[in-house]
């Protein structure tokens, strides 16, 4: 009967020490990540001659080359620029404003999410949305 007793103590203090052992692989914080689109400072600390815009709160970069042989169709105008940011504090960068086109240039929609078509002195350009993932 000593036997069963001592038996059953051993298995119990394995099941503890398996389950104390478990309980350590999990990792019980919950972490969040929060993904945030580049701003004007991000873009131009990286590319200091990068052509950008600002419109509804994200970044758009023009001369992407893969973005130029896209063949997109203009839809309906969305604004213009509205400010021209001439190298100061990038975290003044606003909505409507540009760094190398001219005030008052036009911003067109495309057939495409996250591409727009600026036109001014006759000329087109498109522009793609600086997004995370």
């Amino acid at each position: 009967m000593e036997v069963k007793m001592v038996n059953k103590l051993i298995l119990g203090i394995m099941m503890t020490v398996s389950i104390f052992y478990l309980s350590g692989c999990f990792d019980s914080e919950t972490k969040t990540s929060v993904e945030t689109h580049p701003d004007a400072k991000e873009v131009l600390s990286l590319n200091e001659n990068a052509n950008i815009l600002q419109w509804e709160g994200l970044i758009y970069e023009t001369d992407i080359e893969w973005v130029n042989e896209l063949e997109l169709i203009k839809k309906g105008s969305v604004g213009e620029i509205t400010g021209l940011f001439t190298n100061g504090d990038a975290k003044l960068f606003k909505n409507g404003m540009a760094n190398k086109l001219p005030i008052g240039a036009k911003i067109y929609s495309t057939n495409t999410n996250g591409i727009l078509i600026v036109e001014y002195n006759g000329e087109e350009k498109y522009y793609l949305a600086l997004v995370e993932g």
